[in-house]
């Protein structure tokens, strides 16, 4: 077992890539990925998950739906959980079933507010497009996305849990 670690190197834009299977599971439906949790990783870990993701047979759209909403997770983790104080951390333990693809993340960074998911709408668009919000989308994207969004804090880290449908007559 080797462990996924993204370490930056002498470039702030390399980094070292190893995995490490998921302890008891199928070593052909689960992984984990571990790096630091920087902007620049998240690059990193997005495209080494969609890889990872489309080898286990997944659409690639479902593999862009995924993508879509791992983005908006993880950087909610860079610039809330750990902004500005600091980089910490972040693990994702991803497993594939019959019918659903589930993505656990895990980071030590500050809890969520009230440590509960937020009760995001979609934010209002009504007005001029050059009064539209620069934010405020994310988790509306992470909920119309996925099937199911849990969120825990355990031993002073957070846990979230983002489960998408897998349909398995989709050609990969």
């Amino acid at each position: 077992m080797t462990l996924l670690i993204c370490e930056p190197q002498a470039d702030r834009h390399r980094f070292l890539i190893q995995e490490r299977l998921l302890t008891g599971s199928d070593p052909q439906h689960s992984f984990r990925l571990q790096a630091k949790g920087t902007p620049e990783t998240v690059r990193v870990i997005l495209s080494d998950l969609r890889a990872r993701v489309q080898a286990l047979g997944i659409s690639e759209d479902q593999c862009g739906t995924i993508e879509i909403a791992m983005a908006e997770a993880l950087n909610n983790i860079i610039e809330h959980a750990y902004a500005p104080e600091c980089e910490g951390p972040l693990r994702l333990d991803v497993s594939l079933g019959d019918t659903q693809l589930q993505i656990e993340t895990r980071d030590i960074g500050h809890p969520l507010p009230g440590l509960d998911l937020p009760v995001n709408a979609f934010p209002d668009a009504s007005g001029p497009l050059d009064s539209l919000p620069e934010g405020g989308f994310g988790w509306f994207l992470i909920r119309e996305l996925t099937n199911k969004v849990e969120y825990t804090r355990k031993e002073n880290k957070n846990h979230l849990t983002l489960v998408f449908a897998i349909n398995p007559t989709d050609p990969a």
